[in-house]
Parts: structure tokens; sequence; C-alpha cells
């Protein structure tokens, strides 16, 4: 995948295998004679799921922090330079992964920016272990099993959860260039006009790493989909949510019934005009300006 300037690559093991992250190391960040960029507040960035997903969709985002964070932005598992087991993924490898990350890199409550379904995975975390987070600031969470919704019916995933043709789908309309654009512009992106030919090559390289099929298609026959709206009212953490207004997958109005459930947690949900899935690609520098507004926001407390 793409790196920004400054930004390395390192690895933790997780239960399932290694995980890659990245984080910045040196120029321009850091220079000789400054403190270890340890002593910094950690922030983690985490990617969503789909054909070619990795780290890179927070990369135009995340180095606006290092100055002033400690940045942690993996691959998840199965995703990315991170190890691709040989099996079918379930909801609980990515929850216990995803605590196992954060136990392992960051030695208190930590900030964590996440990304739609991942994102609905990060709030069952957080439920699960309170005191690893500090706040959540989460772009379109949608478990995309909302509200007794049933994903796995849809003619797609019935499609995909046919032995061999699933490895065919993949390999001939999500590993190769053609597959990743159409994707791209047909389901993630609002206008297609704000894609260009490096977010294609970073979403290619990572869709064609050695079995990076098993996670894509544990992801689309849905596997790791769940009704959200069961959990948002356990949530403890404060949270931001950021939704784009034409999301493909899930749309705003499943958004405002999840955070209405739990308004004393969902301190802000924010909608963004002609943004679709990720606006933390397809407008960076509002998502920064945002980002930065709601980590001041989520450190008051109710009343202060």
């Amino acid at each position: 995948m793409i790196e920004p300037n400054g930004f390395k690559q390192h690895v933790v093991v997780t239960s399932l295998g290694r995980i890659v992250y990245y984080t910045a190391e040196g120029a321009p960040w850091q220079e000789p004679e400054t403190a270890d960029p340890k002593q910094l507040p950690s922030l983690v960035f985490l990617h969503g799921f789909g054909g070619g997903s990795s780290a890179y969709e927070w990369s135009k985002v995340y180095p606006a922090f290092a100055t002033e964070y400690r940045i942690l932005a993996p691959d998840l598992i199965g995703w990315g330079r991170s190890e691709h087991p040989e099996r079918s993924y379930n909801i609980d490898d990515y929850i216990t992964t995803i605590i196992e990350f954060i136990e392992q890199t960051c030695t208190e409550p930590t900030p964590v920016v996440a990304s739609s379904l991942t994102a609905a995975l990060t709030i069952r975390a957080a439920i699960a272990r309170p005191e690893l987070f500090k706040c959540l600031i989460l772009t379109t969470p949608a478990g995309l099993s909302d509200f007794g919704e049933n994903y796995t019916r849809s003619f797609f995933a019935q499609l995909v959860s046919t032995p061999i043709l699933d490895r065919i789908i993949y390999s001939a309309g999500v590993a190769n260039r053609a597959g990743i654009a159409s994707f791209l512009e047909n389901r993630q992106f609002a206008r297609s006009s704000r894609i260009y030919e490096e977010i294609v090559d970073a979403y290619l390289e990572s869709a064609q790493q050695p079995n990076a099929e098993y996670a894509a298609l544990s992801f689309v026959r849905g596997d790791l989909c769940f009704d959200l709206s069961l959990y948002v009212p356990q949530l403890t953490t404060p949270t931001a949510v950021i939704w784009g207004e034409k999301s493909e997958f899930t749309g705003p109005e499943i958004g405002k019934r999840l955070a209405a459930l739990n308004p004393n947690a969902i301190r802000v949900f924010q909608t963004l005009d002609d943004v679709g899935l990720t606006p933390q690609l397809e407008l960076p520098a509002v998502t920064i300006g945002l980002i930065r507004r709601y980590l001041k926001l989520l450190d008051v407390k109710p009343g202060e």
C-alpha cells in the first residue's frame, strides 16, 4: 500500500496473526532532538471493509495529526499487508483483534477513529472493554443488518455464498483494476471525479495480496454483518458520528435512528452533503477539520 512521507511499518502479533500498522517515525514529523514520539497521546485510525480495503483509506487524514498524536493506523487482519489466515472470518475475530491491537500499542484510554462496518465493530469493542477507549469518531457506522434487516438474504450475498463461484466473482469482479474502479465509482464515492489513480492503485494492491479473498468474501457474504441497534444502547464511550448523505450501503436515516438510541453517548451526528461512504477519501480536508473539532468536544464532560 502507499504510505505517507515519514510513516513506517511496524508489527504486532495478535491471536489471529500479524497486524501491520503505520506510525510516524523521523522526518518530517520528529526531529532527532525531539522527545520520544511514544510520549505523545495515541490516536488510532481503523479502516472499513470492502475489496482492497487497508489503512490507505485514512492516509490523507492521519498525517494532519502526526505532530500532536502518536498515530497508529493498522491494516486489519486479512487486509492490506497484515497476515491473511485462510479462514472464514467472523464478528468476534475483528472485535478480538481490535482489542488486542489497542492493548498492545496503547497505554491509556485512546481516541479511535473508525469507518463503516469496522466502526460498528468498534462500538462493540468499546462496550466490551470501555477502559481502552477515550472517545470514538466514526464515519458511517452500520452493522448492515440494522433494525432487523438481514443483509445475508440479499441476492449478492447469496450469490457469493456459492462455493467456487465466490472465488470467480472475487478474481473477476474485485481483484482487478476495472473491478476496483467500478466499485469505487458506483458504490463508495458520491462523485467519480474525486477518484484518482493512486486510490485505485492502493485498493488494487491490497486486493491482490495472497489470500486476500478470505476476508473480502466473509464481508460480502454477510458473515461480519449484525444488527447494531441491539448494541448502541450499551455504549458509554463519548462518540461523534459523521455520515455521508449519499452513502450507498446505508443511508443517513438509519444513522439518525441509531444515534437516537443513545444520545448520552452519541453526542454528535453530522451529515455531509454530496459525500458517499468514505468522506476521509472524498473530502479529507473537511474530515480532518471535523475530527479535530470532535476530539476537543468529546474531551469535555456533558454540562461543562
